[in-house]
């Protein structure tokens, strides 16, 4: 019986679209340009920040994120930035007995913007708040801390597999990959997905379905 399902937050409950088109009028490069870049390091299997890197070598992510907090120009989360299924799907989740938690690799900054939006889970927590991310074991320790239910019994839900699915499923979570945003799209046939996920949906609303089966 599955008693708590966990969310990835970055295109999983949230698009990118926002994130990806600030950077890149931040750093003043086309949209088009960073976006391509986003998808090549994706498919080398790399971190997404390599993308950043490619469009200004020698950047310092972490100044540029504090100077564009200095200019105004920070993190924006609103209503827009959810996809279309997270506020049918949480609340039937939970009408179901189902404790639900976001928690993924963000900023303190982004879980108050979420926690603004006031979603329907008992738990928005992010790595910048835990000091610890996603690969890491540690966080999907954290993770089953705040479940309050057994590995078998939690789901971690996401669209990464080397920070999700695999992680997730290392340290004993039942995992269900999302087709969505290109880390998800591009990987969601591959053998070792296949093999780790133990549901493969293209929607959050499909979970309340595989719960009650």
């Amino acid at each position: 019986m599955i008693e708590t399902i966990v969310f990835d937050i970055g295109e999983t409950i949230t698009r990118d679209d926002r994130y990806w088109a600030s950077w890149a009028d931040w750093l003043n490069v086309p949209r088009h340009t960073l976006s391509a870049l986003v998808g090549a390091v994706v498919a080398q299997g790399h971190d997404n920040a390599e993308a950043l890197r490619l469009a200004r070598p020698g950047i310092d992510v972490a100044a540029e994120y504090d100077a564009r907090d200095a200019a105004g120009r920070g993190e924006h989360l609103d209503e827009s930035d959810l996809y279309e299924d997270v506020r049918p799907a949480l609340p039937s989740l939970r009408e179901a007995g189902v404790r639900v938690i976001i928690a993924g690799n963000q900023t303190p900054r982004a879980a108050e913007l979420l926690r603004d939006l006031d979603l329907p889970a008992d738990l928005i927590v992010t790595s910048g708040e835990w000091g610890v991310a996603k690969p890491q074991p540690e966080f999907f320790r954290r993770v089953l801390e705040e479940a309050q239910a057994a590995p078998s019994a939690t789901v971690y839900v996401g669209d990464h597999p080397a920070n999700d699915i695999f992680p997730a499923k290392a340290a004993g979570l039942r995992t269900a990959h999302i087709r969505r945003g290109p880390w998800g799209h591009l990987w969601a046939d591959a053998p070792e997905v296949v093999a780790a996920a133990d549901w493969r949906i293209d929607s959050l609303t499909q979970l309340t379905t595989l719960i009650a089966d």
